[in-house]
Formats: structure tokens, C-alpha cells, sequence
């Protein structure tokens, strides 16, 4: 009887790798999200701290700033996947957030000057050098984790967004109403970004061989897990040589369904994300403090609930109680549906059912939190040759929701106090998550898809030259 997989240190390399990725997430996260909460602390000073600056902002101004992130954001998602091929994951990701942290310091020093403007100006620039980052953090999480540890690694990385969210809607709070005033989010926020970028240069690697910490146990061991192609393509230097499929990408239905899928969850983060303060502060006429709290709470609810969805994950998939495919879709099913009926329910509550709105809103994003599992790795089991390539385009599409979604509330929602105007906005929602995960249980799969392989192209040009070759008959004279 053979002996165990030897798997090198309990917490080895990969993990370090996952947990700084998670840190990653969750300060730009932090950093894209909190937005909101300094416009409330910035167009409503008693609320926040009264020593600094109150800028007198309408609501369209205010709906440009929160979606002018995703003006720049958008442009670099496309080509990010080609950088990370070309200078590594560990180069883009220290890069990207960088620049972020370094822009996102000249915030409270440029804003006098520039008004609104300068706002939106900042975060375009932000979102410019936060683009690259997604992408960057699936090529390398397909490089680093192994098959079995895929969603317990893919989730621990990814659970940086609702830490993030959290820091963003929770922690912002606090600082706005401290002594360092709304002004303490851009520091607090990019001084972390830039102790990230100094561990990230120490400890990061593009893959288990380039890594100056990892034991020969636990390369050994995500090299023997990985598939033959996935070890052929192990290296960067190699990854650079695979060509991209693009047609066969973009006539791949399962990919399409994915696309639509996550496009779909994005509508309503950037929804939930953004509306829930203005919509606490609304109809609930929540001061700053209780705000922040009720905003919070979802998102720490939901920050939570992913290791649980994980654990249980876990046991499902290790008992082989149900195949990953099933496992995908029923996560999916319950991030979506739920929610979508939650979400309809709480645009009919009144201003004096404060306490229930609140805990339909945890429940909401709670819920939501195995849509990581149920869709959000799938990028990785359809290419992991090209989850870099996959999740630009993911990102490029899905990046357009938080550009439309508070245009959309801005233009739905005229008085912050009418809740039937609030109804609107989570009824869009709502639909949205339900015919899209109709989408996905039709057409998703967990399959890995013919064009991963690194000679697909060549494979698929020399099959047609040798038809045109020899012709529909045989003859070999066609092509002469």
C-alpha cells in the first residue's frame, strides 16, 4: 500500500500565498468601496466629524463619484490578462496596488482644488490600477493551488472581498467619526496598501518553482496534484508561449454562462454595496455611527458565512456526497434565489420596521456568500491554463455594473425617504439574480474545457490543413 501524499509544512507556502492574496483583496476592496461611506461623512459633517471640510454635492454628483472607480477599472481588465502572461502575477498584482495606495494618498490634499471633480478623477485612476488585480489573482491561484484544495484555497483568497467590504463599510465609519475625520480612510486605507506591497515583494511567487520558501514536499505535492497539462504550464516563462483561443473563448457557451452568471452578482454587490447606507440613512433617518453598523453587519455576516459555506463544501466534495458540478450549482442556486426573494420583501417594510430591514439585509448578503463557491471559481475548472485571460473578460463585462448600478439608483431613487422608490431598485435586482442562475444551472459546468490545452490551436490549424490537404475525397493534390 502506497503511503500518503507527504504535503510539506501544515501552513505551507500556499497558504502564505493565499493569505496574502486575501490581504490584497481586501484592501483594495477596502479601498474601492468606501466611497460611500466618506461621501456621507463628507457631504454631512455633523454627522461625521464637524472639524473637516462639508462639500455641498447633488445626488448625480454624488452617483458619478461612486462610479467613476469602474470608469477606469473597466479599461484595464481586458489587457490585464496579457500582462500578467507577460510579467508574471507577482509583478502586476505589487504593481497595480502600488499605484493604487500612492494615488489614493493625494486624495485629501488634491480635493480643495478640484472639487467633485478631483474625487472622480482620483478613483478613475484607482480603478485604472486596480484592474489589474482580479485576473492577476486567479492566474496565480491556479498556479498554486492544488485540485483538492482549490475552493478551501480559491475561497480563503476571495473571502478578502467581504473583508474588505467590511473595512469599507464598518471600519470607514469609524474613522470618519474619529480625529483623523474622513480624510483618516485615504490614509489608513493606501499606508496598509503600501505594507502589503512590501510583504508581497518578500514573499510572493509566480509559482511553487520560483517560490525561495517552499519545501520540496509541498511542491512536490501541488505538481502531483495538478494535471499533466497543468504541470507542463507550471512555469511563467512557459504560460507566456501558450496562444489564446479567442475564438474558441468566445463561442464557448459554458464560458458565456459564467459570464452572465457573474455579471449578475456584481449587479447586485454594487447595488447592495452602494445603496444600503443612503437607503439606512433614508428611510430610517440613521445617524452616522448607526449606520455604519447596520451597513456593516452584512457584510461581516457575509465575511463569515464564506468559511462556513467552505467548511461544508468541504465535506460534501471529500465524503463525495456530492460531485462538484452539483455542488456548484446548488451553492449558486442558494446565493441567488434567496436573496432575490429577500430582496423583493424588504422594498415593502416601513419606516418604523428598522430592525427587521436590518436583518433581512444580513440575511441577504449572508446567503449570498457561497456565490463564491457556486460560481465564482468556476473560471479556474473550465481553463486553469488561461484563468488569467478568463477572469479579464469576466471582469471586463461584469465591471459595467457598479458603472450603471448607482446611475440606475440615482435615477430611480429622487427621495432618499420613499421607500416604494427603494422597492424599484431591489425588484431590478432581484430578476437579475433569478433568470440569471437559470442561465447558469442550463448551461454551466465544472468540465475541463478542449481549448486548456496548451496545442489546442495547433491541434485544431493542423487538423484543418490536413483536410484542406487531402481534400473531402482523400486526394492530396487539393492543396498543391
Amino acid at each position: 500500500m502506497t503511503s500518503a501524499i507527504a504535503k510539506g509544512p501544515f501552513i505551507g507556502q500556499r497558504h502564505v500565498q493565499s493569505l496574502l492574496l486575501f490581504a490584497c483583496i481586501a484592501i483594495n476592496y477596502m479601498t474601492k468601496y468606501n466611497a460611500s461611506i466618506s461621501l456621507v461623512a463628507m457631504t454631512n459633517a455633523t454627522a461625521a466629524n464637524p472639524d473637516f471640510p462639508q462639500y455641498e454635492w447633488s445626488e448625480t454628483q454624488k452617483s458619478y463619484i461612486l462610479s467613476s472607480f469602474f470608469w477606469g477599472y473597466i479599461v484595464t481588465q481586458l489587457p490585464a490578462g496579457y500582462v500578467c502572461k507577460r510579467f508574471g502575477a507577482k509583478a502586476t498584482i505589487l504593481a497595480s496596488t502600488l499605484a493604487s495606495s500612492l494615488v489614493g494618498l493625494a486624495l485629501p490634499f488634491t480635493l480643495k482644488w478640484g472639487d467633485w471633480q478631483i474625487f472622480c478623477t482620483v478613483r478613475v485612476l484607482q480603478g485604472l490600477f486596480q484592474g489589474f488585480d482580479l485576473p492577476a489573482v486567479y492566474a496565480h491561484l491556479a498556479h498554486w493551488s492544488p485540485v483538492e484544495e482549490r475552493n478551501r484555497l480559491g475561497v480563503l483568497a476571495n473571502s478578502g472581498i467581504d473583508c474588505g467590504t467590511v473595512m469599507a463599510m464598518f471600519v470607514s465609519g469609524l474613522i470618519a467619526t474619529s480625529s483623523l475625520g474622513w480624510p483618516g480612510i485615504s490614509y489608513i486605507t493606501c499606508v496598509l496598501g503600501l505594507i502589503w506591497c512590501f510583504l508581497w515583494e518578500i514573499f510572493g511567487a509566480n509559482t511553487p518553482n520560483t517560490s525561495k520558501f517552499i519545501s520540496q514536499e509541498e511542491r512536490n505535492f501541488i505538481h502531483s496534484s495538478l494535471t499533466k497539462k497543468e504541470i507542463e504550464d507550471s512555469d511563467m516563462p512557459t504560460m507566456k508561449s501558450i496562444p489564446i483561443p479567442w475564438k474558441a473563448i468566445a463561442t464557448s457557451i459554458p464560458f458565456w454562462s459564467l459570464l452572465i452568471t457573474r455579471s449578475a452578482e456584481l449587479w447586485f454587490f454594487s447595488t447592495m454595496q452602494a445603496a444600503i447606507p443612503e437607503y439606512m440613512s433614508g428611510v430610517f433617518g440613521m445617524d452616522m455611527k448607526n449606520n455604519t453598523l447596520y451597513s456593516g453587519l452584512p457584510f461581516i455576516a457575509m465575511w463569515i458565512m464564506a468559511y462556513v459555506y467552505l467548511t461544508l463544501a468541504d465535506v460534501l466534495l471529500n465524503y463525495k456526497i456530492l460531485p462538484l458540478l452539483v455542488l456548484r450549482k446548488t451553492y449558486n442556486s442558494i446565493a441567488f434565489w434567496i436573496p432575490a426573494m429577500c430582496l423583493i420583501g424588504i422594498g415593502f417594510l416601513h419606516s418604523d420596521q428598522k430592525i427587521l430591514a436590518g436583518i433581512l439585509l444580513i440575511c441577504i448578503t449572508a446567503i449570498n456568500a457561497a456565490n463564491m463557491i457556486g460560481s465564482g471559481l468556476n473560471v479556474i475548472d473550465l481553463s486553469p491554463n488561461h484563468a488569467g485571460i478568463l477572469m479579464s473578460i469576466v471582469n471586463t463585462v461584469s465591471s459595467v455594473m457598479p458603472i450603471i448600478t448607482p446611475l440606475v439608483t440615482g435615477a430611480i431613487v429622487h427621495d432618499e425617504a420613499n421607500y416604494q422608490q427603494w422597492k424599484i431598485v431591489f425588484a431590478i435586482s432581484a430578476v437579475i439574480l433569478i433568470v440569471s442562475n437559470i442561465i447558469y444551472l442550463i448551461w454551466g459546468t465544472t468540465n475541463l474545457q478542449s481549448w486548456n490545452d496548451p496545442n489546442f490551436l495547433v491541434t485544431t490549424n493542423s487538423t484543418s490543413q490536413l483536410f484542406y490537404e487531402e481534400g473531402p475525397s482523400g486526394s492530396k493534390d487539393v492543396a498543391r
